[in-house]
């Protein structure tokens, strides 16, 4: 029976693996997320059969069925703006069944090697961070506390906890006998207040990075923890998305021209230092017929959804008024920027939601270089990402960050509820650039208004 379990643990990990590969294509994601969950279906079943469950069944069920509830409840009834807020959640969670693992396997009476204690503790480290600054990411962005709080000295602050927790992590691992609840708790306690501690000065445009690392902090605790307790199935699985999170990490930071010590400490997410250059110029209000003539008879229109598109639920009459163009023989492209929405992929999930078309949806360094040839930039509910200031103003927080160049284009739209700043609270030099025209109001709206326009054309 080992045989068989151990066998099914690893056709589980290697269906982890196929389905990871299948996501990295639009086209093939679906399958892939199917192929990930039958992975963990065997591995699920297959865990009632190993040799350490000692009859724990009624548990085990029990546990499966009120997970399994509150997460198809909670996931049919998520919208898709809240969707990163979902993936904080879930990611935490991660994170805290990881912990609870090496919390179990700390109190045990029997001896394990020096190197399963180091793992166990790190294990245990890592993920309880992941679970409480994935908290503060999920309460940032479901608006339940503000985007930033900081204090005084607060890097020193987090640095003492930090050294403190190690040390108690170090103690641990070496004394070499087995804890009860007290020296425990106060590790996790201080684990669970740095992680909330590192995360509540973070701005609410650096989550989509912040719950990236979290993402690889979880996968790296899980795989610890599977090699302590020697399951094949936790070490490949937390091993790949340990791996697959901080590759993802690296590429956002990276999209923003900043290292990750700059996203953990510094003020990015909280709109400058006061400094920046005020924009110039009048913000030049358009009329939807107007707007709607302009595309009709271009030759080419770029479209760049933001965050706004998705408050505003937007993305199918987008895809209507697409056709629409398309129909008159327009060509239209949509621009992603690899950080636009709330977390990684979140424009291009909620066009495909639309039906939009892969091979039209292209990424900044794809499309960048077209914007000069383009007649109508239409951008909406986006902001940084678009913002000119990352380019010229050194004294703004997005300087440097690579932007999708809708300045460049012979004219640009915008579609914006209202004269206020984006979600950094950075003021836009675009909005008041000569070829920059603003239709306001709610996206699904304004586009409604398009659609009505075109058609009457």
């Amino acid at each position: 029976m080992d045989f068989i379990v151990d066998g099914s643990y690893f056709i589980a990990a290697i269906l982890f693996i196929f389905g990871l590969k299948r996501m990295s294509s639009p086209v093939t994601a679906r399958r892939g997320i199917v192929w990930a969950g039958v992975g963990m279906v065997l591995a699920t079943i297959i865990t009632y059969f190993h040799k350490d469950i000692h009859h724990n069944y009624v548990w085990m069920s029990l546990a499966i069925l009120i997970g399994g509830a509150i997460a198809w409840v909670t996931a049919k009834r998520v919208k898709m703006t809240d969707m990163p807020q979902m993936i904080a959640l879930y990611n935490g969670m991660g994170g805290g069944a990881a912990a609870a693992i090496a919390a179990v396997i700390l109190m045990q009476e029997k001896e394990i090697s020096i190197t399963l204690q180091v793992l166990a503790v790190f294990g245990a480290l890592i993920g309880t961070i992941a679970l409480s600054g994935s908290m503060i990411a999920f309460a940032k962005l479901q608006g339940l506390m503000w985007k930033t709080y900081r204090f005084p000295n607060q890097q020193w602050v987090n640095l003492f906890v930090f050294l403190v927790t190690l040390i108690i992590g170090f103690y641990i691992t070496f004394s070499g006998t087995a804890y009860g609840m007290g020296i425990l708790s106060i590790f996790f306690i201080l684990a669970l207040i740095f992680g909330v501690l590192m995360t509540i000065p973070i701005g609410g445009a650096d989550m989509p990075v912040v719950i990236s690392l979290y993402n690889a902090f979880t996968g790296l605790a899980v795989g610890f923890e599977g090699y302590v307790i020697g399951n094949p199935a936790m070490m490949i699985a937390g091993i790949v998305v340990g791996s697959a999170g901080t590759m993802l990490t690296q590429l956002m930071a990276k999209a923003m021209n900043r290292p990750i010590t700059n996203v953990l400490f510094s003020n990015f997410g909280d709109g400058g230092d006061g400094k920046i250059e005020a924009a110039t110029g009048s913000m030049k209000e358009i009329d939807a017929n107007d707007v709607a003539v302009m595309m009709a008879f271009a030759e080419k229109v770029i479209i760049v959804p933001g965050y706004g598109m998705a408050v505003a639920q937007a993305q199918h009459k987008v895809w209507e008024m697409t056709k629409l163009l398309q129909e008159r023989g327009v060509t239209v492209k949509f621009a992603i920027h690899p950080v636009a929405g709330r977390m990684p992929g979140h424009m291009n999930v909620l066009l495909a939601e639309a039906g939009v078309p892969y091979d039209i949806i292209y990424d900044l360094d794809e499309i960048n270089e077209e914007f000069e040839t383009t007649d109508v930039t239409l951008v909406i509910g986006a902001n940084d990402v678009v913002n000119p200031a990352a380019r010229t103003d050194t004294n703004s927080p997005i300087y440097g960050m690579p932007i999708l160049n809708a300045d460049a284009s012979k004219n640009t739209i915008v579609i914006k509820r209202g004269k206020g700043t984006g979600f950094t609270g950075i003021e836009n030099q675009l909005f008041f650039a000569e070829k920059t025209n603003m239709l306001y109001g709610d996206g699904a709206t304004a586009v409604s208004e398009l659609i009505t326009a075109i058609k009457e054309l």
